[in-house]
Order: C-alpha cells, then sequence, then structure tokens
C-alpha cells in the first residue's frame, strides 16, 4: 500500500483497502460490523478523542453510509466537529451533516447554532462551509433560521468575493424551498446592482439568483435590465485577454454571457432608446464574432462560442423587433445547415422554424429551402429529419406550398414510422391552407392516404369529404379521381372510407360512363366490403342505400346485399340494424319520401371544419411551430370571399376554433363550461381552483383562468402514481417561457420521490400538450407538491402557483371485509393513538345518503354494505399502499338526522394518518355536491 501523506488518516485508507479486498458480500458485511462495533466503543468509552480521531472515524461511518448501510449513531460527534478550528475537521463534520442529517432532525437547532457561529467568523473558509451546509440541507427550517443573515451577508461591503458567490448560490437555494425568504423591497436594488460587481464570480453567481427572482416577480427586478445590457455589453466588445480568469477556450466569460442573454428573454425589448442600442451593438458584435476565424481547433472553444451565439440568438428571437438582426441571424443559421456536426444541424433548423413565424425573417429564412429539401432526403439522424419537416412546415406560403407538398409527399414513402403521422397532418394542413385549385387539393389528400393510410387520421379524411361536399366545382371530379383510386389491387380501409362516402353522394355525376356505371360502382365498392371492418361496413351499408336512390335500376342486387345472411343476422348489432332498416327503407313505395331521406348532404357550416392545427399541435405539444398568415394572404383571403358571395364554403382556410367562436373553448374536452367571448389580455379574470376536488376525483379541470387551462388525469396502482398534466392555450397568442415547475417541500420529499417530464417552452396559439409526472409513495404524508408556473403571454409575464391533487388517499386500495372482520379489526385499532374522530353540523340536507356514498368510494375506501348495526351509519375500509409498509384504514360515519350532525371516526395504524384523513372528509363532506367522480 503506497504510504499515506500528511493529514491522510490512514486508518481510513486501510478500511477502504480491507472493504474493496473483500472477497463476498458477507466478507464485506462482517468487516463492515466489526469497524461499527470498534467505533461506537471508541465513542462510548474513549473520552479523551481528538479531532483527528473523531474526524477520522467520522469519515468512516460516512464512506461505510454511501456502501449502503444504515447509520444509527455519530451524529453528535459530527456536530461537535463543527467547533473544531481545523478546516478539515470543519469539513468533514459539515460533510456528515449535508449527507445523513436531514431537515426534520432532533439535531437541527443544535446544528444551526454552529453554523451562526460560523457565520459570525471573520474567516471565510468557515463562512464559505456553513453557507454551502445551509444550500446543501436546504429546508424551510433553514430558510426561516437564516433568511435574514444571508441576504445581508450578500449585499454586505465587508463580505468577502468568494463569500459574496457562496451566499447568492446558498440564498437561490433557499428561495427555491421558500420565496419568503427574500423580502421586497430595500433588498431589491442592491441584489440587482450585484451585476455591476468587479469580481465576474459573483456576477455570474448573482445572475443565476436574479434569474430565478425575474420569472417570480418581473416588475419588480426590472431595473437588472439596464445593467444586465452594460454587463453583457463590456463582455463581449472585450478582448479574451481582459478576463484571464474567466476565459475559456478563447471565450470571455461564455457562462456568464449566456446567463446574461438568459435573464434578458425574461423582458420585452428595452423600452430606454440607449439600452436597446447598446443591446442591439452587443448581439452584432455576437454575431460578427461568430464570422471570424475559430481562434482554436478545440471542440470546447467552439461549444463555448456556440453556446453565446444560439442564446443571442434566441434573444434576437425573442425580441422580434430588429429585421436587420433576423435576418443576419438566419444567414448565420442558414451556414450551421451544412455543417459537420450533427447537433449544430439540428440547432439550427430548430432556431429556423422560429424564425420562419417572423414576418421581418420569413423571405430570408425561404432562401434556404433547397438545402432544407437536401437534408430531409440525405440526413442520417431521424431527429434532424424531423425538424427539416417543421422548418418546412413553417416556411410554407402561398408562393412555395406546390413545391414542399411535393416533396414532403415524396419523402413520405420512405419516411421514418415515428414521423408519419405528424407529417400526414402537416400535409393536410398546407394542401388546405394554400390550395388554389380544389383538385389539386383532393389529389394530395388521396395521394396521402393511399402512400400512409394506416397515418391518416379520422380527421383527415372527415375534412376532404366536408369540402367536396361544400364545393360544387369539384364534386364530379373527386368522385371519378376516388373510384379510379379504389380500382387498385391493395387500396387502404381510408379509401374505402372516403370511396364509399363520395360515391355515395355524387356517383351519379359520373354514372354516364359505362366504366364507371352504377352497377360497376356498386360492383367494384362491394368488392372491398369483406376485408374492411365493421365500421367501414357499416358506412358502405350507408352507401348502398343512397344507391336505391340515386339508382333504381340496381336496387334489387342491393336488396340482396341487405338481406344477406353476414349483414341481416350479423353477430354486429350495428350492421344487422342498417341492414335492417335501409331493407325496410328500401322497399318504401313513396318515391318522395325516399328521396327526402336520402337527399344529399347538406354543406357543413365552415366553423364545423376540422382542427387538424389542433390535432398536430396535440401530436406534439410545444413543438408545433404556426405556419405564419401574412397580411397579404389575410386580404386575398377576404377578397376571394367577397367575390364569391358565400360564407363558409367559399375558401379553403383552416380557421382555428379560437377564431371561430371567440378563443375560449374547453381545449382539454373536460366539460368546463367556456369563460366567455376572450381572454383579458393580463390573465386576470374568473380564476376556477378545483384543487378540493380533486381528493374524490381522479380527472379533470385543476385550474382555469381566462388565457390558460391545467387538466389533471391521475392513474394510480399500490404505491405509484401517474399524472398527466393538461396545459391549454385558450388564447390567440402563444406562451413564451413557458416553466412549469413541479416540486415538493423537504418534509415531504422524504415521503414521495418525483419524476418529471420536462416539456418545451413555446406553447402556441390555441394548442394543448401533456406533461407526465411519476409519483412513489414512501412513507404517509399529508401536503401536496406544488406547481409553480411561469410564461410571458403577450409580452406580459404571469404567474401561477397551485398544489397538485396527490395525497395519501390516491393511494388507498378498496378492501373488502364481513362484519366479523371489520369490528375484530376496529376493536384492535383502539388505541387512542389510532383513532381520529370529529363531530360536525352537515351543511347540506342529509337525506342525499348517495352523494356521500359517492364522495366515500371518490376518496379511495370500499364501502361495506349492511355491516353497521345502524343502517344508516356508513362504514369503509382500505389499505394505503407505501413503498415500507401497508397501512389498514377503518371509517365509521354516523349520521344523527335529528341534530343534524355527523361523527366520523377513523383508525388506523399511524395516528398521522387517521387524523389527515378525519380532516379532509370533513371538509369534503361538506362542499355541495355538483361534479362527477371519475
Amino acid at each position: 500500500m503506497p504510504a499515506v501523506r500528511g493529514d491522510g488518516m490512514r486508518g481510513l485508507a486501510v478500511f477502504i483497502s480491507d472493504i474493496r479486498n473483500c472477497k463476498s458480500k458477507e466478507a464485506e458485511i462482517k468487516r463492515i460490523n466489526k469497524e461499527l462495533a470498534n467505533i461506537r466503543s471508541k465513542f462510548k468509552g474513549d473520552k479523551t478523542l481528538d479531532g483527528y480521531q473523531k474526524k477520522k472515524y467520522v469519515c468512516k461511518l460516512l464512506f461505510i453510509f454511501l456502501l449502503g448501510h444504515d447509520i444509527d449513531f455519530g451524529q453528535i460527534e459530527a456536530v461537535n466537529l463543527l467547533s473544531s478550528n481545523k478546516y478539515t475537521e470543519k469539513q468533514i463534520g459539515y460533510l456528515f451533516i449535508s449527507v445523513l442529517i436531514s431537515g426534520n432532525s432532533e439535531l437541527i437547532q443544535l446544528i444551526v447554532q454552529s453554523i451562526k457561529n460560523d457565520l459570525a467568523s471573520r474567516n471565510p473558509v468557515h463562512v464559505s462551509l456553513a453557507l454551502q451546509c445551509i444550500a446543501n440541507i436546504g429546508s424551510k427550517d433553514m430558510a426561516e433560521a437564516f433568511g435574514q443573515e444571508i441576504p445581508k451577508l450578500l449585499v454586505s461591503g465587508d463580505t468577502l468575493d468568494v463569500v459574496k458567490q457562496s451566499a447568492a448560490l446558498c440564498l437561490l437555494r433557499l428561495f427555491r424551498t421558500d420565496a419568503s425568504v427574500i423580502p421586497s423591497g430595500e433588498w431589491t436594488s442592491r441584489i440587482v446592482h450585484l451585476l455591476n460587481d468587479q469580481h465576474m464570480g459573483v456576477v455570474t453567481a448573482a445572475a443565476s439568483l436574479i434569474d430565478a427572482l425575474v420569472k417570480k416577480n418581473p416588475e419588480e427586478y426590472k431595473g437588472c435590465i439596464s445593467l444586465a445590457v452594460s454587463r453583457l455589453s463590456r463582455i463581449v466588445t472585450s478582448s479574451y485577454t481582459d478576463f484571464q480568469d474567466y476565459t475559456y477556450y478563447f471565450v470571455p466569460a461564455p457562462w456568464l454571457s449566456v446567463k446574461l442573454l438568459r435573464l434578458l428573454q425574461n423582458y420585452p425589448p428595452p423600452e430606454d432608446p440607449g439600452v436597446r442600442g447598446r443591446l442591439s451593438e452587443c448581439l452584432e458584435t455576437i454575431l460578427n464574432k461568430a464570422q471570424e476565424p475559430p481562434k482554436s481547433k478545440k471542440i470546447q472553444h467552439s461549444n463555448a462560442k456556440n453556446a453565446v451565439l444560439f442564446e443571442a440568438i434566441s434573444l434576437i428571437i425573442h425580441n422580434d423587433s430588429e429585421p436587420n438582426l433576423l435576418v443576419r441571424a438566419c444567414n448565420q443559421l442558414g451556414q450551421f445547415l451544412s455543417h459537420r456536426e450533427t447537433n449544430l444541424r439540428y440547432l439550427a433548423l430548430e432556431s429556423m422554424c422560429i424564425l420562419a413565424t417572423s414576418e421581418f425573417s420569413h423571405e430570408a429564412v425561404k432562401k434556404h429551402q433547397e438545402t432544407v429539401i437536401n437534408a430531409l432526403k440525405t440526413e442520417r439522424d431521424v431527429s434532424v429529419r424531423q425538424r427539416a419537416v417543421d422548418l418546412l412546415y413553417a416556411m410554407c406560403d402561398k408562393s412555395n406550398a406546390e413545391e414542399i407538398v411535393l416533396e414532403m409527399l415524396a419523402y413520405l414513402e420512405t419516411a421514418d414510422y415515428s414521423i408519419r403521422e405528424e407529417m400526414v397532418l402537416k400535409v393536410a394542413i398546407l394542401a388546405e391552407k394554400y390550395a388554389t385549385d380544389y383538385k389539386w387539393y383532393v389529389d394530395v389528400i388521396l395521394n396521402l392516404i393511399r402512400l400512409a393510410g394506416d397515418y391518416v387520421s379520422e380527421e383527415v379524411w372527415y375534412r376532404v369529404i366536408q369540402i367536396v361536399i361544400n364545393r360544387d366545382d369539384v364534386q364530379g371530379y373527386a368522385a371519378k379521381t376516388v373510384f379510379e383510386a379504389l380500382q387498385a389491387q391493395a387500396c387502404h380501409e381510408n379509401m374505402v372510407k372516403v370511396g364509399g362516402y363520395i360515391l355515395g353522394e355524387f356517383g351519379n355525376l359520373i354514372a354516364g360512363d359505362a366504366r364507371s356505371s352504377p352497377a360497376v360502382q356498386l360492383q367494384l365498392l362491394h368488392s372491398k366490403f369483406h376485408l374492411c371492418s365493421s365500421m367501414t361496413r357499416a358506412l358502405l351499408l350507408s352507401t348502398y342505400v343512397k344507391f336505391v336512390n340515386l339508382f333504381p335500376e340496381i336496387k334489387s342486387h342491393i336488396e340482396e346485399i341487405f338481406v344477406a345472411d353476414s349483414n341481416l343476422r350479423s353477430a354486429d348489432a350495428e350492421l344487422q340494424q342498417r341492414a335492417s332498416e335501409y331493407l325496410a327503407l328500401s322497399k318504401l313505395t313513396s318515391l318522395d319520401v325516399l328521396a327526402t331521406v336520402l337527399e344529399e348532404m347538406p354543406p357543413f357550416p365552415e366553423k364545423e371544419s376540422s382542427g387538424l392545427l389542433n390535432l398536430l399541435k396535440k401530436k406534439r405539444p410545444g413543438r408545433v411551430i404556426e405556419n405564419p398568415d401574412r397580411l397579404d394572404e389575410h386580404v386575398a383571403r377576404k377578397e376571394h370571399k367577397e367575390t364569391n358571395g358565400t360564407s363558409g364554403t367559399s375558401g379553403l382556410s383552416l380557421a382555428s376554433n379560437q377564431e371561430q367562436e371567440g378563443g375560449s373553448a374547453d381545449l382539454l374536452g373536460l366539460g368546463v363550461p367556456s369563460a366567455g367571448n376572450g381572454p383579458s389580455t393580463n390573465g386576470s379574470g374568473t380564476v376556477t381552483n378545483n384543487i378540493q376536488k380533486f381528493y374524490c376525483k381522479n380527472n379533470g379541470v385543476l385550474y382555469e383562468n381566462d388565457i390558460v387551462q391545467i387538466g389533471v388525469k391521475t392513474e394510480c396502482r399500490s404505491n405509484l402514481a401517474r399524472l398527466a398534466l393538461f396545459y391549454g392555450n385558450k388564447t390567440n397568442h402563444p406562451f413564451m417561457n413557458f416553466k412549469p415547475d413541479v416540486s415538493a417541500s423537504p418534509a415531504l420529499s422524504m415521503a414521495i420521490l418525483l419524476q418529471v417530464k420536462q416539456v418545451d417552452s413555446t406553447v402556441e396559439a390555441g394548442a394543448q400538450f401533456q406533461q407526465m409526472v411519476n409519483v412513489e409513495c414512501v412513507s404517509d404524508f399529508d401536503e401536496q407538491p406544488d406547481l409553480n408556473l411561469t410564461f410571458f403571454y403577450n409580452g406580459a409575464p404571469q404567474s401561477i402557483s397551485i398544489k397538485l391533487p396527490i395525497s395519501i388517499n390516491k393511494f388507498i386500495e378498496p378492501t373488502e371485509m364481513n362484519g366479523e372482520a371489520f369490528f375484530s379489526r376496529w376493536k384492535n385499532l383502539s388505541l387512542p393513538a389510532q383513532e381520529s374522530q370529529k363531530i360536525f353540523k352537515a351543511a347540506h340536507p342529509m337525506e342525499n345518503s348517495d352523494a356521500t356514498k359517492t364522495k366515500l368510494i371518490g376518496y379511495g375506501f370500499q364501502l361495506l354494505e349492511n355491516i353497521d348495526p345502524n343502517p344508516d351509519n356508513y362504514v369503509c375500509a382500505g389499505i394505503i399502499h407505501t413503498r415500507s409498509l401497508q397501512i389498514g384504514c377503518l371509517l365509521r360515519l354516523e349520521p344523527n338526522k335529528q341534530a343534524q350532525m355527523y361523527r366520523l371516526t377513523t383508525r388506523s395504524s399511524v395516528e398521522a394518518v387517521s387524523q389527515h384523513i378525519t380532516n379532509v372528509l370533513c371538509e369534503t363532506l361538506n362542499v355541495p355536491f355538483n361534479y362527477q367522480v371519475e
């Protein structure tokens, strides 16, 4: 073994070596138990242990803990090390406390006092160790204990720079735990002015803190804009030699530059002309530097340089106010489209998708159309090909629509299966939006069905039928084209659906040709009948009865089909009913009645146009870039409608649901009434928060105001739960910097484990997307996780803080038991600590027993009927599943109708669970029952 140098703790090195040399798990456990016994005896028996020995033994305990073994002693010795004046001993003490002691430990008061002593120390190393420990624990207790001292330490003129860095990051950690730790008012200006500090490390740490504060309260910290621009200007206009300590591979302070650029994206462009001009100079300088030859061939240099460049381009796109910068950014990104680095090509395509939506840079983006089409054909990485599809969709307008649709159709034949459905939707939207010839539109949709029929959703072929029905001039062409398409040997079922519908309505328009006579049409359709699903067969039966009206000469052949056993005696009730009713209908002697019942479908109202765009946004939430409508297109469309003199059927424009119905549709489809005719610009107005109702339901709208709707769908099994959070943008403007943060308090984070899927930062107008949250119940709890949502709407910052409906009852499994088992278990749980009881007055009539039963069942319990001697009483049972144990819960609800009072008794093996369930159910039972339990 090599010699131990200096303060190397030879005993610790020998112990680690012994553990590594163990041949089996049993040998390792034996060696660890021997060492634990030795350490325990030293701590108990030897009162003369010096600091070095305490440090060594505490280090061994820490190593044993990191190997996965439980440690139940040594905490006091670790706390004692905090009072040492030696750095190594104090460091090990803080390390042990940070790793092994939780925020709710009984030793926390002793630790707090030791930390206060170190914060008051003149030794900056001791102060930094204390700050790091506070940040590592990061509990609410720490926030309450040091919330007043750390801001003072941060802004004090006497504090050393290295301590200010630690103080800023520590304060950021506590702010994330408890936002009230930084009071508004006097601290605001002093914290913001840290951006002017001479020490770059302090500025870098302060930028992270200020960014978090801005997201919480942007108006209060608006003063940071000019300071951030000033500091950014000094960095980008300087030489890398000016920042020797903060230069990374010839790029001056790249991390600080990125943080400042992100900080500025929280605000609209600066109002002050001077600040705005200086910011524009900074962004121009960054774009200029991107054109300079690289100062190093190392990948780290290009990574740092490009990180600053892409963040600057993000700010240019966010401001969307400088045409020159937008075009330059687009040209710079265009150079990356052919770069050998895959990540750069991906990022360039993604950023250009957003640039394509700006009126200033759209034409510049279109210049790269050939490069993007080439990438679609040659790119090996599927994610880059998907971004290329996104960019083609975003850059499409009436001048290049036919070419782009043609290229996308050609690529569709070889496209990856994972993106085909999305491509089909995009092609359908573009074909509808920019069609000048309806025959071309029909051809495109039928080609879609032919090339990728499995990926053509119902909304797509519904829409082509609506348009054909609404346009007289295309009906004959559609009937002829679909008839020819049906003659192919391999014909997709969606083609049969479209063909059946169109020929049933307009087959008479091509019946004059012997090649498409009524008998040929019937024979062609019926040759596909036996290959189709029952839903398609039902549609074909409707087509056949339409033929009875259109072509009386083939009526007898159609009646034979209806009479066939496979239809009239079908096991499918829908087919059987249609066959029998259509047969009876065909035998009517009055031709007028038949013609009236089977007349041609009337035109569809325009407001019923298929929401293909919304469907696309649901498929890829937060990723669908709006294909922009520029002013000339709006004018052209308006003139086209006025020329035709019709409303709703004269154009192919895809009006969004918001434009048609006022922008406040129930985006989640969860049955919540509309909030009115349109959202207010500041997000104020009617606010609905249904958190209380979710104790007894799993699905529905959790929160809604005039601009956003948040829905929840919950699935639970044993001690695991999965939440699907649905965010809906009810407005005609996108949400920018959309950041939903799901968090748990330190105490709650010990009881449940949260796994949150990240989402994109942009929510398009009218879009809805989903965020998945996985939850594991480790032990019982009585709090709920927090959802803090921040975003910008129409340039104005928005902030929403609500609770997520995850409570202990979500992990209850209903348990069936007989009367004997129930009362036996009830008596076993008779200790005072196991029972919680409340008597409360009924807020609503007690006669509605069904509502009470529904709430108890919705809460998670099994309602046990005919168990209690008093038939008016409600008796329930359930088992709460956690990772560590199962908790049995029993409940009795005794109504006194004469006094209009309830007595609720809950018993379980855990006192906190009984009390929590009793408190929640007392409130829940007094909430009016006006929602559905799901």
